[in-house]
């Protein structure tokens, strides 16, 4: 249970303890009942009528100064979309935070926020592997000017310099699930922003700004959708830090459609229970891995959580040519189950090096476990594993142990 206040929009406005299943449920829509409506309208506009220019003018000098949203009727498309708002509201409410800026995508999302500190001259990231490969790739490269230091967690703080603009980290992290004490972390950066990638627990299973997080990125084609069939990004955070991302989602463009903020909205309803029902099918699977011989290393989040990692004593990619219920293909956290190869895909563009210095093995499969009977998974992750091999799998507890 936690406390939120509910939208001041006609409905009772006193505080409220509410559990995360009814927030998931209700937030957002607060006021469709005084509006006559059940479900979500969704907003398709691109720009607004408005007879008053100088009202108007003064509403736009007004966002171009702090970025907070235009009291008001909408202006145009680029400065913010009702039914966009409405999903934005639900995830800060979520995660906790006073206020969400949603984009087109993950990557869009991460890069407004690098942009956001750059313009302030903060252009030095401190980041600790594995991340996403793509989000990687954009710190190394350098590409919107930045520059990297990578560090493991007890390094942040040694890593910090004048021009720090952020630490960036993942937990569970993309693909090992590789986990970080973020209270620790949080506490190392002082006053330098910390962004958690919080795709792969979602508010269900973590909230970062609960342990000292200033930014919690979501690749909202995940979980938040849910059914793969919308691609966004979205980072929760204070309202400060969200009129600057308003700025440059504005300036750059990187809007989320409003088909997607409704089809995102209404994935947030079922969040709880689809993670957590992929979650016992994910811990299910794990612990049949960790003890199948032709599995040499199973990894699984103490959080628990959908994802599941293991190496192989075999051939990788004779598991990926050999699933046919499970779907190979990249992207997580839809309904259905999905594996990959990460070395090969998410992750090929990481220096090999790289990428192997940070648990990311040639031999590792990065399973999403969905909504199917869990029988039917392991029947089928059974047959694509092949012949038994004759040495035992080791679970990561088991490695730490020696």
């Amino acid at each position: 249970m936690f406390t939120l206040s509910a939208m001041d929009n006609g409905m009772d406005t006193r505080r409220t303890t509410r559990a995360l299943a009814t927030e998931a449920v209700h937030a957002g829509r607060d006021d469709l009942a005084g509006l006559g409506l059940h479900a979500p309208p969704i907003d398709l506009s691109t720009t607004y009528p408005s007879y008053d220019s100088r009202a108007e003018a003064a509403r736009i000098d007004a966002f171009a100064t702090t970025g907070a949203e235009p009291d008001g009727p909408p202006v145009y498309g680029r400065l913010g979309n009702p039914t966009v708002a409405r999903f934005e509201t639900a995830l800060a409410r979520l995660e906790g935070t006073e206020s969400a800026v949603a984009f087109a995508s993950g990557m869009a999302a991460l890069s407004a926020v690098l942009l956001v500190r750059g313009s302030m001259g903060l252009r030095h990231v401190v980041a600790v592997r594995p991340l996403y490969g793509c989000s990687d790739h954009l710190l190394t490269a350098g590409l919107l000017g930045s520059e990297v230091t990578w560090t493991d967690p007890a390094g942040v703080a040694d890593a910090l310099r004048p021009d720090t603009g952020l630490v960036l980290v993942e937990s569970p992290a993309n693909p090992t699930l590789a986990e970080i004490d973020l209270r620790a972390v949080a506490h190392a950066c002082g006053s330098v922003p910390l962004l958690v990638d919080n795709t792969f627990a979602t508010p269900v299973l973590q909230r970062p700004a609960e342990q000292g997080a200033r930014l919690v990125l979501h690749s909202a084609t995940k979980y938040l959708g849910g059914h793969g069939d919308v691609l966004a990004g979205v980072v929760a955070c204070d309202e400060e830090f969200a009129g600057r991302l308003r700025q440059v989602r504005f300036a750059t463009g990187g809007v989320l459609h409003p088909l997607a903020g409704y089809l995102l909205l209404r994935g947030l309803s079922t969040l709880p229970v689809r993670v957590r029902a992929a979650s016992a099918n994910a811990a299910d699977l794990a612990a049949r891995l960790a003890a199948d011989p032709r599995v040499s290393r199973v990894h699984y989040p103490s959080i628990g959580g959908a994802m599941v990692a293991f190496e192989v004593h075999g051939d990788p990619h004779a598991v990926i040519a050999g699933v046919r219920l499970i779907t190979p293909a990249v992207s997580l956290g839809s309904v259905d189950s999905l594996i990959q190869h990460p070395a090969s895909i998410s992750h090929r563009i990481v220096d090999a090096d790289d990428r192997r210095d940070a648990g990311v093995s040639d031999r590792l499969l990065r399973l999403s476990a969905g909504l199917e009977d869990v029988e039917d998974l392991w029947t089928d992750l059974d047959q694509a594993l092949g012949t038994p091999a004759r040495r035992p799998a080791r679970t990561e507890a088991a490695a730490a142990r020696g």
